[in-house]
């Protein structure tokens, strides 16, 4: 199994990010009743920002998962921590699947982050997930997460968490049972 990434095209990926974020599966994502209209409209937003980008991950060349990065200077985490150098938000999504496959969204959460780590400029990997979406919490933290507080977002109570680079090694080292 290859995963890769691409850069989103918020008009040709639309239809299929649709189905994805409007699944009763994805409701941490918030996009339940959004139309075709407001997927295009949303990534047709990240797409011009400067600080905020969308990567489609594919699995073997077919679309597969979706990432996003942020700067939280300038978005969703503004005033509400304070940032570091080298800080990036991210978020990701694996759509929901009839047929789902054992270890695959650890091993998505873990292309995220090599694509995160792979800038030198990243330090921190920052999250906030629902405080109440505690699968992810586990995902998060299999891959070097510490949660450091809840925060009240605009949209929800959320569980703030950092990652860095030295705690994302550790945590891959760990996981293939090598001691750091």
């Amino acid at each position: 199994m290859s995963l890769s990434l691409r850069p989103l095209d918020p008009l040709q990926d639309a239809e299929l990010l649709h189905t994805w974020v409007t699944h009763p599966k994805a409701a941490y994502w918030m996009m339940q009743d959004a139309r075709l209209e407001d997927v295009e409209r949303a990534y047709m937003d990240v797409a011009a920002d400067e600080h905020h980008h969308a990567l489609l991950g594919l699995r073997d060349g077919e679309p597969a998962f979706l990432m996003e990065k942020y700067d939280p200077v300038h978005r969703e985490l503004v005033g509400l921590y304070e940032p570091q150098p080298g800080d990036v938000g991210m978020h990701f999504l694996v759509p929901a699947t009839d047929a789902p496959v054992h270890g695959f969204t650890r091993d998505v959460i873990t292309a995220v982050m090599d694509e995160l780590f792979a800038d030198p400029r990243t330090r921190r990997v920052v999250v906030e997930p629902d405080v109440a979406n505690k699968a992810v919490h586990a995902l998060n933290e299999a891959v070097g997460f510490v949660a450091e507080r809840e925060i009240q977002k605009p949209e929800k109570r959320a569980l703030l968490s950092f990652c860095t680079r030295q705690q994302f090694l550790n945590a891959r080292a760990a996981a293939r049972g090598v001691a750091t």
